[in-house]
């Protein structure tokens, strides 16, 4: 069986915890603390779980939010258990998934 695990990010819900609401807010927090960020990755860094942080970041993040890097990330079960099937494909059942044919039309040509 295997076990697949992921992270979940609460950088959201500890920021509405403090009263920050706009992903803009911790633009400038960052800054102060010598983390330089667009608009942009820091939308991204709120918005959706980060695969690479540095640790200055989260460090950052930790104190302006007055949290632990506990409180943001949590390791959870992504998928139940899966069984591996004797070809060394993951699936409930070991079948192969099926295929389906697609059809492209063009709509000039309709």
């Amino acid at each position: 069986m295997i076990k697949k695990m992921g992270v979940a990010w609460d950088l959201r819900l500890r920021m509405a915890e403090r009263g920050l609401f706009a992903t803009t807010d911790l633009v400038p927090l960052l800054a102060e603390r010598g983390i330089h960020l667009s608009r942009e990755q820091v939308y991204r860094l709120v918005t959706s779980t980060p695969q690479r942080l540095s640790t200055d970041t989260l460090a950052a993040l930790c104190d302006i939010l007055r949290c632990t890097p506990n409180d943001l990330l949590r390791v959870v079960v992504v998928d139940e258990q899966v069984a591996k099937n004797a070809s060394g494909g993951i699936g409930p059942s070991g079948a192969a998934p099926s295929v389906r044919r697609s059809r492209i039309r063009r709509p000039d040509l309709d």
